[in-house]
């Protein structure tokens, strides 16, 4: 990432990003300044005439990639839908002295061939004047489908306005996999966890439809205006427990697969997308989360990712002005009841200090920018959408009670 020098960050990240500062990077600088040439002639006898070409300055680049010249496909998918004019940050800073006595005007391209579109900024500068261009090319669909580290390379193009080249360079980088979360340190980078919770994926849907077979009238609502707070608390008891059900027939449980590779590896790891942990029938703590906070967002319910020192809870929102949440410990999803799982995430938020949970909003990130990372087609698994091991549940009954898939608390 590439941090803005000018410009207010967003306000739900101020606290985030105020202080990820260039230095950071690995700056790959290029100077252009070319060595000036000297025509001397000698004259006869001791006098020396000397005929010196006077120096021209003439402007400086220098280009930074991404983090340690690494590029994560959940910042490049952020910054790229950014308006320019509202960017902060991005994935190729291009900093220009215009060490000259007159104003400079340049085209400049940044483009990661194979993997981007082409960006392009034209910039006027005074003499005198320094100034860093953020770029966020738009990448192509194959960078949310890389699943492993990647070479690759950034070409940093200068022209001025009559198409003549006045600078090129190509940087070498690193393209993290799609499934890289990179947190920072002390999780300042949280709340990018919301790209991972993903409401629309059919696979998503498909569960739901699963879901709402252990439900009384055979129906999934949300939040439903005409009730009452009460009515509504019960409600989303119900359906948090009838996913969770849903889930448990899928087949889900614990497997951990967090192994990333690349720099900053004890701040960064590897996370499933949904439709991964659904075809794979398989979750760690952070991979059930995003899921579970998908299939909840995808009723118009509000979930919370919750961050507690090595380990981490999905909570939802128990009716829609409330400041009540119903947690779960979605680890036990493959061996535990959902009363169990329930209690335990109670339970183990409880031995922490509020200093020491981190509470990430999905819908204050959204707010914020921060949207699902792409698709990018089925590659994971083929056009067909299955959720392995799942059984048809029997219809549940007009007779069915309210209370026969509520928590017993």
């Amino acid at each position: 990432m590439i941090l803005q020098t000018a410009g207010a960050a967003r306000p739900l990240f101020s606290r985030f990003l105020q202080h990820f500062l260039l230095g950071l990077l690995l700056a790959c600088s290029t100077p252009t300044m070319r060595a000036a040439d000297a025509d001397v002639s000698l004259g006869r006898g001791d006098e020396v005439p000397v005929k010196t070409r006077v120096r021209t300055p003439e402007p400086v680049y220098s280009v930074q990639v991404g983090i340690d010249s690494e590029i994560f496909p959940v910042f490049a998918n952020y910054a790229s839908m950014q308006q320019r004019q509202e960017r902060t940050w991005g994935m190729v800073g291009v900093t220009i002295s215009n060490s000259t006595d007159s104003v400079l005007r340049n085209r400049v391209t940044v483009q990661i061939p194979g993997w981007s579109d082409q960006e392009i900024q034209i910039v006027e500068m005074a003499a005198g004047d320094v100034r860093t261009l953020i770029f966020a090319p738009t990448f192509l669909p194959r960078l949310y489908r890389n699943k492993e580290l990647t070479a690759a390379t950034v070409v940093v193009q200068a022209t001025d306005l009559g198409g003549r080249t006045v600078f090129e360079h190509t940087v070498p980088t690193r393209l993290r996999a799609a499934g890289d979360m990179f947190w920072g340190t002390g999780f300042k980078y949280a709340p990018f966890i919301a790209s991972w919770v993903t409401p629309h994926d059919p696979r998503i849907e498909l569960l739901l439809s699963r879901a709402k077979e252990y439900m009384p009238g055979r129906r999934l609502p949300g939040y439903e205006e005409w009730k009452d707070p009460e009515q509504q608390e019960k409600s989303t008891q119900l359906q948090a427990a009838a996913i969770y059900r849903a889930l448990q027939e899928a087949g889900i449980s614990y497997v951990k697969s967090s192994l990333t590779f690349g720099r900053n590896t004890s701040v960064s790891e590897r996370i499933r997308m949904p439709r991964e942990s659904l075809r794979q029938t398989s979750a760690n703590c952070i991979d059930g989360v995003v899921m579970y906070a998908s299939l909840f967002e995808n009723l118009g319910m509000e979930p919370t990712v919750v961050l507690v020192p090595g380990h981490a809870y999905v909570g939802v929102r128990l009716s829609r002005d409330s400041d009540k949440y119903l947690y779960v410990d979605t680890a036990l999803t493959g061996r535990a009841n959902f009363d169990a799982a329930v209690d335990t995430a109670t339970r183990g938020m409880a031995r922490y200090q509020r200093a020491e949970i981190s509470y990430i909003r999905i819908s204050e990130a959204r707010r914020a920018g921060i949207f699902p990372m792409p698709e990018a087609g089925f590659a994971d698994g083929g056009d067909e959408i299955v959720i392995t091991g799942t059984r048809r549940p029997k219809p549940a009954t007009a007779e069915a009670k309210d209370t026969a898939n509520a928590p017993r608390r």
